[in-house]
Formats: C-alpha cells, structure tokens, sequence
C-alpha cells in the first residue's frame, strides 16, 4: 500500500493534520488490517489437500493463538489434544494439522468463507447454527470478586494497550484473575479476533476451562462474544461498553456475571449478582 510504513501490527502513514486553521504534515499510526485464512488438514490420512475454514479479517500477531481459538469457539476442536501440530504457511495463512477422530468435513461448517473484523458472527446462516453446546459448567457463585477490583479494571487494560496506545484503533480482551491482577491480553482491530486470541493462548498453555477468571473487553458485548466466554467456561464477562439484549439472555442461560458501562467508578449487573461481594444487593443474584 502506498505511503504505508509497515510493522507487524501497526502502520505508519503520512497525513496532513489540521490544528485550528493550521496544518501540518505529520506520520499517524494505524492499526495493521489484513486477511488471515484458516485451514484445516487431516493429519492422519496422508495429508490430503487444505480444507479452507474461514478468511478473518484481522491485526497480524498471535495467528497460531487465534487460529486456535477459533477452531475451538467454532467447535471445530473440542481440546488442545485435538491439535497436532499449527503451521504458518505464509504470513496470512495458518494450517490446523487436525488429528483423525477430529477432522471434520467441510461440508459440515456453516460459516461461510469470509469473516470481517467487526462482525464475527455475520457468516452464520441461523440463530441456531450459533448456539453450540458448552463444555464445561459454570460453577454458581464462583469465584467472588469485590467490586472494588471490577473499578480498576479498565484502567489496567488500558495501561497494557500497547497497540491502542499507538493507534487507538485496537480492540483487547484480557484476562483477569480475583484480585485484578493482569494473567493475559491480546489486541486485534477485531473484537472477537482479541477473544479467539485470548482464549487460544489459554488452550494452547492448558488453561482451559477459565474458571475462577474474569474476562475483561473493550468496546460493546455482542452474542458472539458471550457464546465465546461460555464455551471457555468464563463465570465473568465485564465489558467497557454495553451488552446487546441477546448477550444478555445468553449470558444469563449460561449462569455467566455479565457487567457493562465498566467505567469511571460504576457498572451495571445484566446476569448473575451472585458473584460480586457486596453488603447489600439491590437485586437478587440473577438480575
């Protein structure tokens, strides 16, 4: 692309800037937006030719991460054990070397072949083609969490924003424990790519189900968001911005604490009071 100064995830681009009636030439980062296409193979079978899964758009880093996240929330693999082996074939492309009792047939998945970064769930033909069968069982009422440690969290995501810094053109999800301690986060221009990529990282270091975390993400709550959370088995999903009303009665069919409007010192509770320790709730513990 001309005039684009590359980095892995970030651009460089000269522009005029206008101040008042003053403009300057100056260089403005942005956020890197490319298509990354997801392949599966059999791994047993003599490896016969790449069955293309999905074309993302997305932020380049952490491909193996979100390739692995997606294969997961997609139900494509139900545990890292079904994973043999994750090849960057070329810098936008990643190969799932499946093992046998895994492989599916392409004819089974429902997403069609392009997903943009802001949409996700757009390549599902139904509400219901979406709605996968968790695997693990959110436990009630754990973990518990003051919300005191829910007030610092944005201000912790955002302090480890690296790309956002520069762009402020990135969307993270990020992974929190109790006491509001930081135990992961990727970006990507993607809200559900920073989730898959997140969720990935877990799976791929056996940390899978997210029991006794707290999921923590930029921007808005959409279902597809929730579905990702419940199929890891997060009991918490706290966002900065609002949750849409499907988020909500999927977050609640899932026994998931949903929290919105994460910011300058409030939140609303959609689902589930049961997990914050509070002296005295206005509302019961399903909201």
């Amino acid at each position: 692309m001309i005039g684009l100064r590359h980095e892995l995830s970030v651009a460089g681009l000269k522009v005029a800037r206008v101040t008042g009636l003053v403009s300057a030439t100056t260089i403005d980062e942005l956020s890197v937006e490319e298509p990354l296409e997801i392949r599966i193979v059999d791994g047993a079978n003599g490896r016969p030719k790449p069955v293309s899964v999905a074309v993302t758009m997305r932020t380049p880093g952490d491909d193996v991460d979100l390739a692995t996240g997606f294969l997961y929330t997609e139900g494509i693999i139900t545990a890292r054990s079904d994973l043999d082996d994750l090849e960057i074939e070329t810098p936008n492309i990643v190969t799932a070397v499946l093992r046998r009792a895994t492989f599916v047939n392409s004819s089974s998945l429902d997403r069609h072949s392009f997903v943009s970064s802001s949409c996700g769930v757009c390549g599902k033909r139904s509400i219901a083609a979406v709605t996968v069968t968790r695997r693990h069982r959110i436990e009630p009422a754990v973990p518990q969490i003051n919300p005191r440690i829910i007030h610092t969290l944005p201000d912790a995501l955002r302090t480890d924003q690296p790309g956002f810094a520069r762009t402020g053109g990135l969307h993270a999800a990020a992974l929190f424990d109790v006491e509001g301690q930081l135990i992961a986060l990727r970006e990507d221009v993607g809200r559900h790519n920073a989730l898959d990529k997140l969720i990935g990282a877990e799976l791929r270091a056996d940390r899978v189900p997210l029991a006794g975390r707290v999921v923590f993400v930029s921007g808005r709550l959409s279902f597809e968001l929730v579905q990702k959370a419940a199929i890891a088995g997060a009991p918490m999903l706290v966002a900065v911005g609002a949750p849409s009303s499907l988020a909500v009665e999927l977050a609640r069919e899932s026994g998931m604490t949903m929290l919105g409007f994460v910011r300058d010192g409030r939140f609303n509770v959609y689902s589930d009071f049961g997990r914050l320790r509070v002296a005295n709730p206005v509302i019961g513990k399903t909201a």
